[in-house]
């Protein structure tokens, strides 16, 4: 039986706050990150985590994050992405 994949906070913002060392897009720690990326960390695991990570946003932060992920659970894109490739096309 495989387990469903659940998909990375990451949405490509990928600066961490100096004080907090929270990151501005997803709120996640550097060492989150790497556990997010180890084949042995479960799903359980993830899922606890990304309701940690929105824990920590919010206001506009927190709504621009859940947006972004269902987006990038519905269409594989996150929001930011999806602007920059716009763009591109412009």
């Amino acid at each position: 039986m495989t387990e469903e994949n659940i998909i990375s906070p990451c949405l490509s913002v990928c600066k961490t706050d100096p004080i907090s060392g929270f990151c501005y897009g997803c709120g996640r720690t550097d060492e989150e990150k790497k556990v997010w990326k180890d084949e042995n960390t479960t799903n359980q695991w993830k899922l606890e985590n990304i309701e940690e990570l929105k824990k920590r946003l919010n206001g506009w932060q927190l709504d621009a994050f859940n947006a972004s992920y269902k987006s990038k659970k519905e269409f594989g894109i996150s929001l930011i992405k999806k602007k920059l490739l716009e763009s591109k096309k412009n």
